[in-house]
């Protein structure tokens, strides 16, 4: 039996969407990625524009691979432009591919209902215009979002530097920044080293987090009905510290 294939749409100056899929996953599920071009800098919505430009043919490119399911790999890129946006996104990619799909930003959705939180505290590498933008997205679909924090010192060098920045920097972050108060929290950014840091994060804080490629890797292993094998992934696995 051949393993399941997943195909990713990720912006071309990501460098951690394939690690942390790699990574985590269970044996029998391959990856396979294609890029979408950003430039990089300043992270702005003409940039993430020009990356959803030729999302059609950088799809058709991918699905050569005869891929199982398709995720869309970047957060901001499927909730800048509000809500509705993320369902044109999978919709355009379910209909060309015949094949099940998914955005990051509905997978962090399901995520969340899935952990049963309400009250969301939420880090990110973001500008306040992206921060802004997410705050709205979410709050869109009933959650409580309690604070958005973003670290300027993840982007130092442009967007791509965020794909550098040390898991224990982003963990030590979300420490001082989360709400006590909140049910989850939620690490925002595909870029981020951020599912590194999931463990030592529920450990410390004693509730499920959430962040955006483990939760485009659980949604996508439900698409190809593979399970989760690895206690690092956290509770939305099911695994708990």
């Amino acid at each position: 039996m051949r393993p399941k294939r997943i195909g990713i749409l990720v912006p071309s100056t990501n460098t951690t969407v394939e690690g942390d899929f790699q990574t985590f996953a269970p044996d029998g599920v391959t990856f396979h990625a294609q890029r979408m071009w950003i430039p990089d800098g300043d992270m702005t919505p003409d940039f993430l524009d020009k990356m959803n430009e030729d999302l059609a043919g950088n799809l058709k490119l991918l699905l050569s691979a005869r891929v199982d399911a398709v995720v869309y790999a970047c957060t901001s890129g499927s909730f800048y432009r509000g809500r509705g946006w993320d369902d044109e996104v999978k919709q355009k990619i379910e209909d060309m591919s015949g094949l099940p799909a998914t955005t990051t930003s509905l997978a962090v959705v399901d995520a969340l209902h899935h952990v049963g939180a309400q009250r969301i505290s939420v880090v990110t590498p973001y500008p306040a215009w992206t921060n802004s933008k997410l705050k709205d997205y979410f709050s869109g679909f009933g959650f409580d979002i309690l604070n958005v924090e973003g670290d300027p010192s993840a982007r130092i060098g442009g967007h791509v530097a965020v794909n550098d920045h040390d898991p224990s920097a982003i963990a030590e972050f979300a420490r001082t920044r989360h709400a006590p108060e909140a049910d989850a929290l939620f690490c925002s950014c595909t870029a981020w080293r951020s599912f590194e840091a999931v463990r030592p994060l529920e450990v410390s804080l004693g509730k499920p987090v959430i962040t955006s490629n483990q939760s485009a890797l659980w949604k996508a292993l439900g698409l190809v009905n593979a399970r989760m094998d690895d206690p690092r992934s956290g509770r939305l696995f099911g695994f708990r510290s």
